[in-house]
Parts: C-alpha cells; sequence; structure tokens
C-alpha cells in the first residue's frame, strides 16, 4: 500500500491511520514485528520523529507494543483486532453516509442501496 497524506490533516494522525489498516488487513499479523522506526519513516517519506509519534500512539491504543531490545510488535490479542477492525468499518460506514447524504440520500435510501449492492455482489 502506498503512502498518500492528504492537506489539512496532521500527518502522525494519517500514519495511525494508515498502520490501523495495515495492522487490520493482515499486512503485519497478529504477533508479528513491525520495521524500524526509520525503515518506516524512509518508506513513507517522513520524518523519523513524525514516525516515532505515531507508533507511540498505537502503544498507547494497545495495538502494538514494545519489547526493550526487539523493537515494536503487533498486539497477539484477538479481541482488540476485532474491536480495531469493526471501530475502522465503522469509519468508513459513516463517511460513506456522509458522502451519500451530501448528495441528497436519505438513511433510508442509503441502506436500501447497500442492501441491493449486497445482492448484487451475492450472485
Amino acid at each position: 500500500m502506498k503512502w498518500i497524506f492528504l492537506d489539512g490533516i496532521p500527518i502522525y494522525q494519517q500514519i495511525v491511520q494508515i498502520m490501523q489498516i495495515r495492522i487490520a488487513n493482515g499486512e503485519y499479523p497478529l504477533g508479528s514485528r513491525l520495521p524500524a522506526v526509520r525503515d518506516l519513516a524512509m518508506e513513507a517519506g517522513v520524518n523519523p520523529n513524525t514516525m516515532q509519534r505515531a507508533l507511540s500512539e498505537l502503544e498507547r491504543s494497545g495495538i502494538v507494543h514494545s519489547e526493550r531490545t526487539s523493537g515494536r510488535f503487533v498486539t497477539e490479542d484477538e479481541e482488540s483486532m476485532r474491536q480495531l477492525r469493526f471501530m475502522l468499518g465503522k469509519e468508513s460506514i459513516d463517511a460513506m453516509f456522509t458522502s451519500l447524504g451530501h448528495l441528497g440520500l436519505s438513511k433510508e435510501e442509503i441502506v436500501q442501496a447497500v442492501t441491493a449492492r449486497a445482492n448484487e455482489l451475492d450472485e
């Protein structure tokens, strides 16, 4: 996944979200070691201090943890991963409702459209 940053949102917050998605989708599996701060910063094209701040935020949330001399690791707690996926899904749904609401669709019309599309995908 390419690192793409938007204007108007702090970079470290965008890194947190990108890393959450990468962890939730299994790019970084449960218990796996994350790349070093400098490696991630270089890959993302950001200052290592910015990456450090984002990773510290992920630690505070319990998604990753540090082992003193070994680096940072993704949690092994499956319940935390379930909650992370649920939160990210909810954020996507909220964004979809906002976007479609701006198009003039009511909540009921959005639900109907989503249901119809889900049925089409099952075919």
